[in-house]
């Protein structure tokens, strides 16, 4: 097991490759990953939004479009 110590030994890039496993791993069984109720029932409304009115989204292109002329 990483300790803390052990973390902070690590260059940059080793880190954000340890944070892409672990995220991968997580990926794997996403059955794992706890979600409250409150995460819950924000995804209920969100959907129930966009049942409503499927126009209203935005394609992941142009949100990478916007999100882009932001930075």
């Amino acid at each position: 097991m990483l300790t803390r110590d052990d973390i902070e030994r690590l260059t940059p890039e080793e880190k954000i490759l340890l944070v892409e496993e672990i995220w991968e791993s997580l990926g794997s069984k996403p059955e794992n990953i706890p979600v409250s109720e409150a995460e819950k029932e924000k995804l209920e409304r969100r959907f129930a939004d966009h049942q409503r009115d499927p126009d209203a989204a935005v394609s992941l292109a142009e949100f990478k479009e916007r999100l882009a002329k932001r930075l």
